[in-house]
């Protein structure tokens, strides 16, 4: 039997498969369930499943809080571990392999010469010595300072304040002047003296200054008729055997001679000066608000009795003139009226400086021999350059910037001055500039304009101002900072006599300084008034040293005597100090931390009043 096969071909189809599908079906189903009556074996299984696959049971791990898989606890551990010991790996090599340290670079010399320079200040401390003093040899001194006969009832006590030089005497107008510009170098500097760590050290020397002059006057009162003016004598001009300060050479610690006070009744020019101080001590305490604002008003006081009681402090006194003669107020006026403008904002005293006639009689509109030179006598300079900076900041404008310009212009023609290619100033071969024309004493006038001249440079750079004009010519504000550092660095050690003239820096400085307390031995010995001369003759060097003391300085040929009886050599002084501190830490670091330039003017009120507010808008 033959039948077609759906795909095209013949299919042959045998008789015994030609039972019906039903026939087929039926048989089917009974062959299955004898299959499945009957067990196979494996074999017969594998054959009709193929071979079969065992599924592993899982395995897990039991962490208390959590229950995680074998494999990936596993995993995790393992990881963990090779990180470990890698990382332990890599702590071993950095352990073992040598490593270049990259050190701070070392303090430069303008930083070490100011850590000494400032230890001086502690050295001529008068009265009951603080314990953290710092120098071995100094004690408690003169505490009766003050409390005798013939002193007026409103000055109850002088004890404290500074001995001046090589002396006990404590001189107000150069003490004045000195703590002016130890304020004023703060001020400007902060971030500095910070840096070198000395920022408390140098307000703490000004705290010990301003305490004293508010000692000297009725500082409660607005209006006074007299201050203390000096402490103690030093006057031998007569041939007197009195023991004084001068004729007797004698521990401050051990003086048991009468110290007279001297006092004044018509001394501008020292009241000015001390008021510049108390104003600028005011500003460098502002965040102590009380101390400030009783700085603020003794420094208002002293200036008013300045203006009221017209007068030459050193006309009505010998030593006075002798000693620190004064050659006029009105300079201290405009120094003094500028620094009561900042401590205040009150543009009375604004006025005051920049008023024409004063500065005319100042000597700002001409020249002459000192014309620019900064000292404890004259601070027109320094007032010119006070008030430049106001100027360059600030510009007030009418009606003051007329006169603000006369003094920016001078005090560019200042500058000029101080460089080598003008002929204002001579210079020693070794190259020192001789501000005071060859006279004895000549590092105190240097160190005030190594100051100005870096300041002035620090102001020209914050006022994005790259230089000024000499005549015709620019100079880049370079070229002050390169003549500061020369004459600083004359002082340091670079001079004809490879000697550095600030005591205990380097390894070759005077030896024999003009001072009663560095050249007498602490050996619990007193000597007398005429005791100690031996001391004071000997040729041996100076059994204390008298560290950061700025000796006098060479002379005009670069000569130096180091004898301690000659102190036009080897004498040092407050003010002289005072310049070669504020020069140092103007000089020190680097350029990477500015002047302070809103600190000063932290009392001004704005210039130009705040615009008032839009009218309301209109309603109909």
């Amino acid at each position: 039997m033959y039948g077609r096969d759906p795909w095209g071909g013949p299919l042959e189809i045998n008789a015994t498969d030609s039972a019906t599908d039903e026939d087929r079906s039926r048989n089917l189903q009974e062959l299955d369930r004898a299959a499945l009556s009957r067990p196979l074996d494996e074999t017969q299984q594998s054959w009709l499943l193929g071979p079969t696959e065992q599924k592993k049971k899982k395995k897990y791990v039991d962490l208390g809080c959590i229950i995680v898989s074998r494999k990936i606890f596993v995993w995790t551990v393992g990881t963990i571990l090779c990180a470990a010991a890698l990382a332990g790996l890599v702590v071993l090599i950095v352990k073992t392999v040598p490593r270049h340290h990259h050190k701070h670079p070392p303090p430069d010399n303008y930083t070490l010469a100011l850590h000494k320079a400032l230890m001086f200040f502690n050295a001529q401390k008068s009265g009951k010595l603080p314990k953290h003093n710092n120098v071995s040899w100094r004690g408690t001194s003169c505490m009766q300072d003050g409390k005798g006969d013939g002193v007026s009832a409103a000055i109850k006590d002088l004890v404290g304040g500074y001995y001046d030089a090589g002396d006990a005497i404590k001189f107000n107008f150069p003490a004045a002047f000195s703590i002016t510009m130890l304020s004023w170098s703060v001020i400007e500097y902060s971030g500095k003296y910070e840096a070198t760590g000395e920022l408390d050290h140098v307000k703490e020397i000004i705290k010990w200054g301003t305490d004293y002059f508010l000692k000297t006057f009725n500082n409660t009162a607005d209006t006074i008729t007299t201050i203390a003016a000096q402490v103690g004598s030093g006057d031998t001009s007569d041939g007197s055997t009195t023991p004084n300060d001068h004729y007797c050479w004698m521990r401050p610690e051990d003086i048991d001679y009468d110290r007279p006070v001297t006092e004044c009744h018509s001394c501008s020019e020292l009241a000015a000066e001390m008021a510049a101080a108390l104003a600028a001590a005011s500003i460098v305490f502002k965040d102590n608000k009380a101390y400030s604002k009783k700085l603020v008003h003794g420094a208002g006081t002293l200036f008013k009795f300045s203006r009221d009681q017209r007068g030459r402090y050193s006309a009505g006194s010998s030593e006075a003139s002798i000693f620190y003669n004064s050659t006029g107020y009105f300079d201290e006026f405009v120094w003094g009226g500028a620094w009561m403008y900042f401590a205040t904002g009150n543009n009375s005293y604004l006025k005051l400086a920049t008023n024409p006639g004063i500065a005319r009689h100042a000597g700002a509109f001409w020249g002459g021999p000192d014309y620019g030179v900064l000292s404890w006598d004259n601070k027109l300079a320094g007032a010119q350059v006070l008030l430049s900076r106001l100027r360059l900041f600030l510009s007030p404008g009418y009606p003051y910037e007329e006169i603000l310009r006369t003094f920016h212009n001078q005090t560019s023609i200042i500058m000029c001055s101080y460089l080598p290619v003008f002929t204002s100033f001579n210079r020693t071969k070794g190259g020192l500039i001789q501000l005071n024309h060859g006279r004895p004493q000549p590092l105190q006038y240097v160190v005030n304009a190594a100051f100005l001249a870096t300041l002035y440079s620090d102001y020209l750079d914050a006022a994005d101002t790259p230089g000024w004009y000499c005549g015709p010519n620019f100079y880049s504000t370079e070229k002050l900072r390169e003549f500061a550092r020369t004459q600083i660095d004359y002082i340091l050690g670079k001079n004809p006599r490879k000697m550095s003239y600030i005591v205990g820096f380097g390894n070759h400085y005077p030896k024999h300084v003009h001072h009663r307390g560095a050249s007498i031995p602490k050996n619990k010995v007193k000597y007398n008034c005429k005791g100690g001369w031996k001391w004071r003759d000997t040729s041996k060097p100076n059994p204390n040293i008298l560290v950061g003391a700025m000796v006098a300085g060479p002379d005009r040929h670069d000569g130096f005597h180091d004898v301690r009886s000659n102190y036009n050599y080897t004498e040092p002084t407050l003010a002289g100090n005072a310049g070669l501190v504020a020069a140092l830490v103007a000089l020190s670091g680097d350029k990477s931390i500015p002047i302070d330039k809103n600190t000063l003017f932290s009392a001004v009120p704005p210039m130009f009043p705040t615009p008032p507010p839009p009218p309301a808008p209109w309603k109909p």
